[in-house]
């Protein structure tokens, strides 16, 4: 009997495989993260190759293979990857989004259905342009971090978890520090950091929205650098990332 299984993912990443196939990987619903044989994608004739291009949300049959799966058919469930290779800012925020799923779902066929439903959100709203990318993305970072167990303490000590807010921040203790439990090399972030982190992790879009340039500045070091340590390795896609604000037109008079 044929072992044919199917399943909904993202395109996290591909890699090329001899001279028409392609390994791709795939963050998934049911089954985590799943890496697969697409043969003869690369070939102009192919079927089904654009739509196995990274960012992608489809609907993937696989047959099981002795090493890796091979992917038989592949439906589009949403056209991400359309809206965001046009823009820079987008495309580079959507890169550190695959690239920060791909790390944090190390053990391919375990499934991680939060880790997929934050991943398709963020890239859903990148697609959609109707909210600023970096936030996009720093909400994102916040919200994978703590479905990893890493959450920043914003409003209680990282340590004894006395009710703050709190002054200092030190990534490698967890977050905001009381004066008592405070380390060397913390830093002081502004009360409009702290209320930008709080409200990118929780979903409250209009307080993030109305945050000016350098708090959003000093909250997305703040995030990336907690990140990171976590990681324990950089993310390459990161220094690509363009952090411009969004263009707003002022009405007319």
């Amino acid at each position: 009997m044929v072992n044919l299984y199917r399943d909904t993912g993202v395109v996290l990443r591909t890699h090329k495989l001899g001279e028409a196939d392609r390994i791709v990987t795939l963050l998934t619903r049911r089954h985590g993260k799943v890496r697969a044989v697409a043969k003869g994608v690369r070939r102009t004739s192919s079927r089904f190759g654009a739509r196995l291009e990274p960012f992608g949300h489809v609907d993937v049959q696989f047959y099981t293979g002795r090493s890796l799966d091979v992917i038989t058919q592949v439906e589009t469930v949403d056209a991400f990857a359309l809206p965001l290779v046009a823009d820079y800012q987008r495309y580079t925020a959507a890169s550190a989004i695959a690239e920060t799923a791909d790390r944090l779902s190390a053990e391919e066929g375990e499934p991680v259905l939060k880790l997929y439903m934050l991943v398709v959100g963020a890239l859903r709203a990148l697609a959609g342009g109707e909210r600023d990318s970096s936030l996009i993305l720093d909400a994102f970072f916040l919200r994978a971090m703590a479905y990893a167990g890493w959450a920043p303490a914003i409003t209680e000590c990282a340590r004894c978890g006395l009710p703050g807010p709190h002054k200092a921040f030190s990534v490698s203790a967890g977050g905001s520090m009381c004066p008592d439990c405070r380390v060397p090399g913390c830093v002081h972030p502004s009360q409009e950091v702290l209320t930008l982190l709080a409200a990118l992790l929780h979903g409250e879009w209009p307080v993030a929205e109305a945050s000016l340039p350098v708090p959003r500045r000093d909250a997305s070091g703040l995030v990336a650098a907690h990140l990171q340590w976590h990681l324990e390795r950089q993310l390459r896609s990161l220094p690509l990332v363009e952090r411009r604000a969004r263009e707003t037109t002022t009405p007319a008079q």
